[in-house]
Parts: structure tokens; C-alpha cells; sequence
């Protein structure tokens, strides 16, 4: 025999058994007349198999006989699983809901009709049913929305309620800030039109006032005879019949608002469960409305610390001027409270007024007006603000005393509500940001908060404006002045035609003599002879060059010697006719590159020098010593180099590969800085122990580099090898440079640092000059003739003009010694005036005509040093024509060398 599933599938029934016991004592089903045909079912297969035709209009499916419903019920029982899987499949929640609800209704609610017939109250909450599950996930999508207020949260949760203990209908009320009800949301149509609001929280009213008083819920079943509240529920209903009031407390006990509850008539009365339940579920209002307040306000922090750091981004990283701030300004501050428009005034501390230049920006179509508005800081909301520092939010524009009407009166624009605020920056007001006119009502205090923030990046941002617009006016006066000075400091068209068209001699006389006077060439002359030097060194490692080049490269140099007494273009030919002795004629292994960067050092080691040590340029605080902590002048001095180099038609390097060209300017600066006597004494110190220990190799790099740091001192002390009655000529202008610098310090300071630079000790010159020739020159040229031999001259030439130095040092010590004696002689013929003293004779010895010359200090020399603190090598002058080098004029007063001379002690001591 087939199984019921079967028969059933092929639309067939056995004929009904006779009357037996079923397992289970049943009710008929309230749909006993409910007929369910084009039916089929198979448990076998799976629950997406299943087709489901049921249909209430017997007119689309034929009546079966043979199916009942008894028979159904009997198959559902048998197969609950079916059942199951049927209704969550093809049964909607809606209809599932109506379902429950009328059985609720029917069976009193919280009754439950177990199989054995025996009936329980469910203590289960009813909100807990799956069916709930919507409505707490649009509560929780309301959580987190941060345009939600309290009406939309407490409404859903009010509506979860309601439908949790099946209630008819509910409303909702709310308290206000004057203490009073209103109604903020109903669930039925039926109700009469009620009033916005109830009035003040006071008993024997309405159900809601009562309860809000109390802050109690109430549960009635009689709810018109109530004495306790008469009028009944807040809303009228003639059906209204049992009710739930339920208080929306905060924590601190303060009403926030009443959930009303009600049935109408013929619903079962509400139960104290019901009420429980209506509790437990509105007593989670505060928490919920807490953690919607607190959400809403991390997220309103969340986006305006978003938009601050838009703002900042976008303001920091586009100043292009102060222009394009403010109006970054003003169209961010516009988003942030939502204004119509947004003016930014700037405070002009001199004039004390307010002034902007782009003002009331609005819609786009509208003109921004150029003309620079201004009006004194005590008129108007902004005057007030940058007045006062206080913040202002105004309503009604028109009707505050303060409101300047000459604004719109300008603008042709109409100012309703305004917030106003102060920026700051430093402790002090820059200006003043105000809004005007509000989109959607009037600014709020929430608005002024975010605003507060925002004011503050807004005073960041002027105040670098400033800055960078400060910076970029400076920049074009720099460029400016650039360009001015490189038009004044290069040669000019008619002075490189002029050199062009003399011929470069094939040949000089007596060039490469180390005797050989390069002063005495006219100052005309000398780039010439440069430029023959040059191309010399050029040629000789077959190296490409171009003469035009040259010729500018020189005459610019040339240019850019300042008229000063000695260190002027005259000395640096000087130093360059040396170091181009030294090339040519020792055996030297220096590369192509080192030996042009030689010369091109010497003829620049003193470009743009002012005729003063290093050591006044820092304590006179001049600029140069800002830019540069160490070897001031020395560093400069490189950096004018490079950029004579840059200029067009004067890049004589430019045939060179670039690494080449990199090599020769690292070279250059290395020279360059060499000539500071501050490094002059350690680089000397280990070239001297290199060449005794025997370890010198002009295969080694540094070894190299340092004979070209000793040969650049070297060549920059040229004038002390010279002839006597040259360098006795050259020791005048010298002087004359030392003196001026020692004038300027009795000015500026009161005193001279440096004895030898203070023409009232003219007389300790020769003495000094001892000293520099025995402590610094010596020293110099012995480690130079001892890896270089070729270059002794520099040593004999030496050793003769100290031989001169010290009979006129002698000379002046004898003569000093003789006056001291006489005004001691003097001082005691006062003392003792009728005593007639005799005087043994003095008896002085002659000096040697042997002077026997060492590199170490003598005790002659032990109080003039150099002093290599100036860190200055030579010292800048221009063109002053020297005396007649052909003279026979001999003198008695010595004068320094090129270097600043200080005690032996301090040499000892370095």
C-alpha cells in the first residue's frame, strides 16, 4: 500500500480508516472550511523543490473531493519539518505577524496552547519574537544616523514597544524647556487633531501629565473613570479603553518625555506582564539616547576634524598669496556653519581701522568687488569683535545698535543674522572672520563651537600668509637686485671688445722669475697677462677652452674687486703670477684639473674682499658672518666664484664633462678655503710630518691636497718673498688697510683688538714682521721647497727680508732701550737733585751680520704671532697705484705682513 505522501502527491487518497485514536488530542483548526488544492508536496525533496499553489478562488483551481483538511492537519503533524521549512520559505513576516497577533487576541494574549490541551502563560518577553528583529535594526540604523534627534529615536523605540505588547495605538510626548508636554508623534489616524501642546506637568489632567509628574508608569484598564487623571489619554479617543503610561527618565531622574500605550474596545485589557514588558523595553530611552547623543557627537567631532585637516592641507599647501587664503578661508568657514556668505576683515594695527580686499563672497555669478574696503575698528559688529575679542551672535542684524549698515549699502546686500569671531594669533587679534546669514534659521551655539576651532587654524594660516608673502616680496627685491648687480658687476660689452682686440703675447720676459714684480704692470695690461697665464695652463694638458669665455671670466673678476688698499685686483694677479710659477717651473705631478683649479683659486681666493678680518666681520655682527659661522670671508669668497661662473658667457668650464666640472669646482673651494690661516697651520703640520717621516706620493689624493692647500698660503704670502725694496713699498699699503680696520674699531668698540692695527704703534712694526716671517712664512716655504725644490727661491727671498726685519727690529730695540734709559736717568735727577749721580756707560754690542734663520719662533718674535682667530689669509683692495717701484727710498718703519700678526703664544698653543 502506497504511503499517505504518495498518495497525496499524486492527488489520490485511501479511503478513510475507521474512527482510531490519534496521538495527539487536537482542536479543529479555525480554518475548518479551508479547502487547499494544486497541492504538491514531497518531504523527500528538498524545501527549494517544493511548488506552492494556494489560491482562495475556486475559480482557478477545480474543488478536489478527495482531499479534506483533516487529512492535511494529519500530515502536517506527522511531518513538522515540513511545516517549518514551508513557512519560513513562502510565508512573508508580515502575515507570520497577523497570525500571531490574532491568536493573542484570541487566547489571551501571553496563553499558549500546549499538545496536551493544557494552556501556561509565557513568561518569555513578546519583543524578543524574531519578528522584532526589523524594528531593532531600525532603531539601530537610527543610533547612528547623526542627523537623528531625540523625537525620531524616542518615536521607533516607542513604536517597538507598542507592537511588542500588541497594543492598539501609542503616542509619544515629550518635556520642552519650559517644563512642559507636547506631543511629538501618534500611531493613529482616528484620533482627533490634538494641540502641539498639553500644557505643564501637573496631576488630575491627562494620563502623560500624570505620569510625568509622578515619573511613575501606570498601568488602567478603566482609563475614563481614572480620578487620577480625567481627561484621559493626552490624545482624545472615544475607543481608547486600557492603557500603559510609561516616563522616559535621564539618569539624573529628569523627565525626558511619556510613551502612552492603549487598546481599544473589545481588545483584552493589558496585563501586568504587558506593562513589565512595556518597561523593560523604554527604560533602555536614556541609555539609548545617551549613546545617540554621544555617537552623533563623536561623529560631528569626527568630521570636523576631517574638514580642519582639509583645511589645513588645502590652505598650507596652495599659499600662493594672501589673496587666495582668505578666500580659502572664507568658502571653507561658509561650509562649516552653513552661511550664505563670509567676510574676513584684517586689523591694520597702524591705522587702527579694518580693511579687506575681497569681501562678501557669495555666489559664483555674483562680482567680488576689488576696491579695498576700510572703516575704524570701533563701527560696526567687526569693529566691536576686534575691539572687544568678544564673540557675537546676532539674530536679527538690523535690530542691534552695533550693525553697520554702510556694509550692504555698499554691497547692495541684505545682512539678517550674523556670528562673528575674533582670530587671533600670538595673544593678538589679526583679524576677524564673520558670517552672514544662516541657510536653514539662525547660528547656534553649536555653530560657534566648531567655528571657535576653526578660527584657530585660521589665524595659522594669515600669519604664515603674511609671512610668505613678506618672503616672496623679498624674493623678487633679491631678484631685483640681482639683476641690477650682475648688469653693474659684469664687465660690459665695450671693455671685453676693448680686451679682445689686444693680441695675447706668445711670450713674457722674466714671467716665471720668482723675483718678478707683477705690480708693475699697468692695471689695463694685467688681464692680458692673465689671460696668456691661463691659456698657458690650458694648453698645456691639451685641455679645450674658449676665449671669449675668458676674457669675460677675467674683465668680471677684475670688476668684482672692491677699491680697497690692498687686497684688490693687484693682489690677486700677484697671488696668481705665483701659483703659475710654481706650476711651470717645479716637477710637480698635480692632474690637469688641480692645476687649472690652482690658478683660477688664486686669481678669485679674495673676490669681493672689504679689507677686514674675519674676526671684525663677526663681532661687527655683519651678514656675511650670519651666513657663514666659519672661514666667513674664505666661504664667500668661493660663492661670488660660482656665480660669476653661472653667468652667461663666462662659464670657462663648460668644455669639461661633468664630472669633470664637478672635480674642479670641489677643488676651487678647497683652495679657496685653504688661504684661512685658521686651517693653514694643521694642514701644514701633517704635510711636514708626511714629507719627514718620507711617506709623501703624488700618487696619494690627500697628499696632493694638501701641497695645494700649503702652495695656495704660499702664493698668498708672495710679497714676503719678494725684493726688499718691493716689499718695503708693499708693507705701506698693508698698513694702510690694517689701520683703516683699527680706525673703525676705536669707533665701534673703543678700542683696536689687534696692536699692529693701531697707527699709534706704528713703531712695533719691524718686531711683528719678525715674527710673521719666523712663525708663518718660513714654515710655508721650507715644506714647499722640501717636496717641491724648485720653489727654494721663495725660502732665500724670505730669509733675506727677514735679515732686514730684524736690523731695523734690533735698531728700534736699541733706540728704545736708550730712551727708556734717559727717562729713568731723568726721573731719578728729580728724585735727587743735589746728589749728582754717575752713569756707567752702555755698553751695546753690534749685531750679527749672520742671521741665522729657523722655522721656530724666536724670542724677538714671541709677542707677534699671526693671528689665525681673523681667519683671513689676505685682505681685499682695488686699484690704488703703488709708489714708485723704482725708487731708491729706504725706511725705517717696517710694516706687517699680509697676515694679521699675533703673539707666539697662541701660535704655540694652536
Amino acid at each position: 500500500m502506497s504511503s499517505p505522501v504518495r498518495q497525496m502527491t499524486h492527488r489520490r487518497l485511501p479511503p478513510l480508516p475507521g474512527v482510531a485514536p490519534h496521538r495527539r488530542q487536537m482542536q479543529r483548526s479555525p480554518a475548518s472550511d479551508m479547502v487547499i488544492t494544486g497541492v504538491t508536496c514531497n518531504p523527500g525533496l528538498a524545501p527549494h523543490h517544493s511548488t506552492r499553489s494556494v489560491h482562495s478562488s475556486s475559480t482557478m483551481y477545480a474543488r478536489s473531493p478527495d482531499l479534506q483538511p483533516d487529512t492535511v492537519t494529519q500530515f502536517l503533524f506527522d511531518n513538522p519539518d515540513f511545516l517549518d521549512t514551508f513557512v519560513s520559505q513562502h510565508v512573508h513576516e508580515d502575515r507570520i505577524r497577523q497570525w500571531s497577533q490574532r491568536k493573542h487576541r484570541v487566547q489571551g494574549h501571553n496563553a499558549v496552547t500546549l499538545t496536551n490541551g493544557d494552556l501556561f502563560k509565557d513568561q518569555r518577553s513578546n519583543w524578543k519574537n524574531c519578528v522584532q528583529s526589523k524594528k531593532w535594526r531600525i532603531l539601530q540604523d537610527l543610533t547612528k544616523d547623526n542627523t537623528t534627534n531625540k523625537a525620531r529615536v524616542f518615536t521607533e523605540l516607542a513604536a517597538c514597544a507598542a507592537e511588542s505588547v500588541n497594543a492598539d495605538g501609542h503616542n509619544l510626548y515629550l518635556v520642552d524647556d519650559q517644563n512642559q508636554l507636547f506631543l511629538a508623534s501618534k500611531s493613529s489616524k482616528n484620533q482627533r487633531a490634538p494641540s502641539a501642546c498639553l500644557g505643564r506637568i501637573e496631576p488630575r489632567t491627562s494620563l502623560p501629565a500624570y505620569v510625568a509628574f509622578t515619573k511613575e508608569s501606570v498601568l488602567t484598564n478603566s482609563l475614563l473613570g481614572d480620578p487620577r487623571f480625567p481627561l484621559g489619554l493626552g490624545v482624545e479617543s472615544d475607543r481608547g479603553v486600557s492603557a500603559i503610561a510609561v516616563p522616559l527618565l535621564h539618569g539624573n531622574n529628569a523627565i525626558l518625555g511619556v510613551v502612552e500605550l492603549y487598546r481599544n474596545y473589545g481588545s483584552v485589557p493589558f496585563s501586568p506582564e504587558e506593562e513589565e514588558v512595556a518597561d523593560m523595553m523604554l527604560v533602555w530611552a536614556d541609555i539609548c539616547m545617551e549613546y545617540v547623543e554621544m555617537y552623533n557627537s563623536m561623529m560631528k567631532q569626527r568630521k570636523l576634524n576631517d574638514f580642519l585637516l582639509a583645511v589645513t592641507k588645502s590652505i598650507f599647501q596652495d599659499i600662493v598669496s594672501m589673496d587666495t587664503v582668505i578666500m580659502k578661508i572664507m568658502n571653507y568657514a561658509k561650509k562649516l556653519v552653513i552661511a550664505d556668505r563670509a567676510s574676513l576683515f584684517l586689523v591694520d594695527t597702524k591705522s587702527s581701522e579694518l580693511y579687506a580686499r575681497i569681501f562678501d563672497t557669495g555666489r559664483v555669478e555674483e562680482h567680488i568687488p576689488q576696491k579695498e574696503i576700510r572703516f575704524p575698528m570701533d563701527r560696526g559688529v567687526a569693529g566691536h569683535v576686534a575691539s572687544s575679542g568678544e564673540v557675537l551672535n546676532i539674530a536679527d542684524a538690523y535690530t542691534d545698535s552695533r550693525f553697520n549698515r554702510d556694509v550692504d549699502l555698499q554691497t547692495g546686500y541684505r545682512t539678517k543674522s550674523i556670528l562673528c569671531m575674533p582670530i587671533y594669533n600670538r595673544g593678538n587679534i589679526i583679524g576677524v572672520v564673520q558670517m552672514v546669514n544662516k541657510i536653514d534659521g539662525v547660528f547656534t551655539k553649536a555653530d560657534e563651537e566648531s567655528f571657535e576651532t576653526f578660527a584657530i587654524y585660521c589665524g595659522l594660516a594669515l600669519h604664515h600668509a603674511k609671512l610668505y608673502d613678506k618672503i616672496r616680496r623679498s624674493e623678487q627685491k633679491y631678484r631685483v637686485a640681482v639683476e641690477v648687480l650682475s648688469y653693474h658687476s659684469q664687465c660690459n660689452d665695450e671693455e671685453y671688445l676693448v680686451t679682445k682686440q689686444v693680441p695675447i703675447p706668445s711670450d713674457i720676459p722674466d714671467i716665471l722669475d720668482y723675483d718678478y714684480s707683477p705690480w708693475a704692470i699697468d692695471n689695463d695690461h694685467k688681464p692680458v697677462y692673465v689671460l696668456y697665464m691661463m691659456r698657458d695652463i690650458f694648453k698645456m694638458h691639451s685641455q679645450r677652452f674658449d676665449l671669449d669665455d675668458m676674457i669675460r671670466f677675467t674683465l668680471t673678476v677684475r670688476k668684482n674687486y672692491r677699491n680697497v688698499p690692498y687686497h684688490n685686483w693687484a693682489h690677486a694677479f700677484s697671488v696668481a703670477h705665483a701659483m703659475f710659477t710654481v706650476i711651470k717651473t717645479s716637477q710637480h705631478r698635480f692632474t690637469p684639473i688641480e692645476c687649472l683649479a690652482l690658478y683660477v683659486a688664486c686669481l678669485c681666493h679674495d673676490l669681493d674682499h672689504r679689507g677686514k678680518t674675519n674676526a671684525f666681520m663677526v663681532k661687527s655682527a655683519s651678514p656675511l658672518a650670519a651666513i657663514y659661522s666659519t672661514s666667513t670671508m674664505e666661504h664667500h669668497h668661493f660663492n661670488h666664484t660660482v656665480t660669476i661662473l653661472q653667468n652667461e658667457g663666462h662659464n670657462i668650464f663648460k668644455h669639461l664633462t661633468s664630472a669633470e666640472y664637478k672635480q674642479i669646482l670641489s677643488d676651487i673651494r678647497h683652495c679657496i678655503l685653504a688661504t684661512d690661516l685658521a686651517l693653514f697651520f694643521s694642514n701644514r703640520s701633517r704635510l711636514q710630518d708626511i714629507a719627514d717621516k718620507g711617506e709623501f706620493s703624488w700618487e696619494s689624493a690627500e697628499h696632493r691636497r694638501l701641497v695645494m692647500a700649503n702652495s695656495m698660503t704660499a702664493a698668498d704670502l708672495c710679497s714676503m718673498y719678494k725684493p726688499w725694496n718691493l716689499q718695503v713699498q708693499l708693507v705701506d699699503v698693508i698698513m694702510e688697510e690694517f689701520w683703516q680696520q683699527g680706525d673703525q674699531e676705536k669707533v665701534k668698540i673703543g678700542y683696536v683688538q689687534n696692536p699692529i692695527m693701531d697707527r699709534d704703534k706704528v713703531n712695533e712694526l719691524p718686531e711683528s714682521q719678525v715674527g710673521f716671517l719666523v712663525g708663518i712664512c718660513l714654515p710655508c716655504y721650507e715644506v714647499m721647497a722640501q717636496i717641491l725644490p724648485e720653489t727654494k727661491p721663495m725660502v732665500n727671498g724670505a730669509v733675506a727680508n727677514l735679515k732686514k726685519w730684524r736690523e731695523l727690529a734690533d735698531k728700534e730695540a736699541r733706540e728704545k732701550e736708550k730712551e727708556n734709559e734717559e727717562k729713568e736717568k731723568e726721573k731719578q735727577t728729580d728724585e735727587n737733585q743735589d746728589e749728582v749721580i754717575e752713569e756707567p756707560p752702555v755698553k751695546t754690542e753690534n749685531p750679527s751680520d749672520d742671521v741665522k734663520v729657523t722655522s721656530e719662533m724666536t724670542p724677538s718674535s714671541v709677542d707677534y704671532a699671526i693671528d689665525d682667530s681673523a681667519s683671513d689669509t689676505s685682505f681685499l683692495a682695488a686699484d690704488k697705484p703703488l709708489p714708485d717701484l723704482g725708487s731708491d727710498r729706504t725706511s725705517n718703519i717696517s710694516v706687517p705682513s699680509e697676515k694679521t700678526v699675533l703673539s707666539s703664544k697662541s701660535d704655540e698653543s694652536r
